[in-house]
């Protein structure tokens, strides 16, 4: 039997041993990214800054067929995490398709500090990928936006708005969240590693490439990317980022490769827990899944054909 084969056995506990080192590293890297910067997020959003911003935003939550109260889990949302935009919506009194197109806008565009800086890392301009994700979001919910009707009607602002906790219940809450996030990362990138490593190790890797060819085609990536492309699709880029990052450190893939890749699950990325988030709130499926993964076709194959056309004399 091929489990008793001891060359087999010898290049799974090879994979393994290189999924555990780089499972550890990858944890350290996401760890010195993530504590600072949700740290310095946080405090911005005690601060009351964000607040204060969201009235920046009202000519552009007009021009997408949004009210102005909409801005504020929206900026909250592309500077903190999905979290704060459910939040906030289940505060104030949005209606059903303006509850949607928030969703959408964040779900493209969220977290974009912390997902930048990891994005940036492993082959993409940071600047780039976030106005790329911004754009997208914008032209998404625009386009969404004429299914629904009466979304940019004026909501009422409830009399209590969320409170400002003393700065050491602050420091309590984001310790804690802080640390449950870090233990759901790890758990999350050990298996993978474990299990990419020993895929690796064991030659299985083209046999998973040549899997899906035809869907890295469809979605105009090289199949040489494929199996970052689940990662990110599955786990998301906060979860999936040190995975993407160690895998990216070989200098395998060309920049085109991983530009093209970072703009796909930069767009669509965390396709189970981040839609299931807002389905929970009463959402449709259908409006949390199919935009935002035609989006991420049409900015791929719209950045490839800039690309053909720069390198035309």
């Amino acid at each position: 039997m091929r489990a008793a084969d001891p060359s087999f056995r010898t290049r799974l506990k090879s994979g393994l041993r290189a999924g555990n080192k780089k499972g550890w590293a990858s944890f350290a890297w996401i760890c010195k990214i993530l504590i600072p910067t949700s740290f310095l997020v946080t405090l911005l959003q005690w601060s009351g800054l964000l607040d204060q911003a969201a009235p920046y935003l009202n000519p552009l939550m007009g021009a997408i067929n949004l009210p102005g109260e909409a801005a504020l889990p929206i900026i909250s949302g592309m500077l903190i995490n999905l979290y704060a935009t459910i939040a906030i919506i289940t505060v104030i009194p949005f209606t059903m398709g303006q509850k949607t197109l928030i969703a959408i806008f964040n779900m493209i565009c969220h977290n974009l500090i912390i997902e930048g800086i990891i994005q940036h890392k492993s082959g993409i301009n940071v600047a780039k990928i976030n106005l790329i994700r911004f754009a997208s979001a914008i032209l998404t919910v625009l386009i969404v936006s004429q299914v629904f009707s009466e979304t940019a009607k004026t909501v009422v602002m409830p009399d209590t708005m969320m409170t400002h906790p003393s700065f050491l219940v602050l420091l309590e809450t984001w310790a804690i969240d802080t640390g449950w996030l870090l233990l759901k990362i790890l758990i999350i990138i050990m298996p993978i590693m474990l299990g990419l490593e020993s895929a690796k190790s064991l030659d299985w890797i083209s046999y998973l490439i040549r899997f899906f060819q035809p869907i890295m085609r469809a979605l105009g990536l090289s199949s040489r990317t494929a199996m970052l492309w689940v990662v990110g699709v599955i786990f998301g880029l906060m979860y999936g980022g040190a995975v993407i990052i160690e895998e990216t450190k070989g200098k395998t893939l060309t920049k085109d490769e991983l530009e093209r890749l970072h703009i796909s699950i930069g767009i669509n990325h965390s396709m189970v827990e981040d839609p299931v988030l807002f389905i929970a709130l009463g959402l449709n499926g259908f409006w949390m899944w199919v935009p935002r993964f035609i989006t991420a076709i049409a900015a791929v194959q719209a950045y490839r054909g800039i690309v053909i056309l720069r390198q035309k004399p």
